[in-house]
């Protein structure tokens, strides 16, 4: 996979996850960056791991 940021994973973690995400940025870079979101995906096992960090709070964003 090639290098990706942060944001993209956790971006990508959601959609996923069926989690629809509206990221909102001016920065040319981030759009540009959040547009490169459907060139990688997350195995299994990095999905898995993800979810364990779930604490099942809720948020108003979902």
């Amino acid at each position: 996979m090639d290098q990706v940021t942060a944001a993209q994973v956790i971006l990508r973690w959601n959609l996923q996850k069926g989690v629809v995400v509206i990221p909102g940025t001016g920065n040319p870079d981030h759009i540009k960056e959040n547009l490169d979101l459907f060139g990688f995906a997350l195995g299994a096992d990095d999905m898995d791991r993800m979810n364990a960090l779930d604490r099942n709070e809720k948020h108003d964003w979902y």
